[in-house]
């Protein structure tokens, strides 16, 4: 799927007083391995923790407080039409708070899934991720490394170039600043070089595109 923009930003519009509330409430809860796609719901043997910490390396807790969704779903339906997509969706998910400590990091991914969620007898049922929000809870000043970067993959194999499709999101660095896109676009956490950098992470539901 193309797009004319590929994500949609918001500089310093949380804030710092709501970002630190998210923080201290994603700290008081159960601390969790974070997992891929294909390792959520079973028990995991130490050779395939190993195999997925090559992906993925980071720390969890979920979050779904109503004055987190009131604070964040503005900025969800405002980029959706400030960059044109206008994608049809109707509720998110549990809000993902996310610790990356010194060397955590999360490699190249989207958020998106091969099929409709099959959840019966609940809301996601039969939907789609369609909009991903990240929110900056961590000032950039705070920590090195952990950069958020977007690949553009609207491009011939044979002219790839990351200098041109590979983007650095510095515009979130600011404690309380929001980033918007599609949840088919490809992104990753590089590691942490040095302090925590906590972010909250939203996804977006809609029926599937027609």
């Amino acid at each position: 799927m193309n797009a004319f923009n590929y994500c949609w930003y918001f500089k310093s519009v949380v804030p710092p007083r709501i970002c630190d509330l998210i923080t201290k409430q994603g700290l008081t809860q159960d601390e969790r391995m974070a997992k891929t796609g294909g390792f959520d719901n079973k028990k995991l043997t130490h050779s395939e923790i190993q195999n997925m910490k090559r992906k993925r390396n980071s720390d969890i807790t979920w979050l779904d407080e109503l004055w987190i969704y009131r604070e964040l779903h503005p900025y969800v339906h405002r980029a959706n039409e400030l960059a044109g997509w206008n994608y049809e969706w109707d509720r998110s998910e549990s809000c993902q708070f996310t610790k990356y400590k010194l060397n955590q990091y999360y490699d190249w991914h989207n958020d998106g899934w091969t099929k409709p969620y099959n959840q019966p007898n609940t809301l996601n049922h039969g939907k789609v991720r369609k909009l991903s929000l990240t929110c900056q809870l961590t000032d950039g000043s705070e920590y090195e490394g952990g950069e958020l970067e977007f690949d553009f993959r609207d491009y011939d194999p044979n002219m790839r170039d990351e200098s041109k499709h590979v983007k650095q999101v510095t515009q979130i660095l600011p404690k309380g600043s929001i980033v918007v896109f599609p949840s088919f676009v490809w992104h990753r956490v590089k590691p942490v070089t040095k302090g925590t950098r906590y972010s909250l992470v939203m996804w977006s539901l809609g029926y599937p595109f027609k």
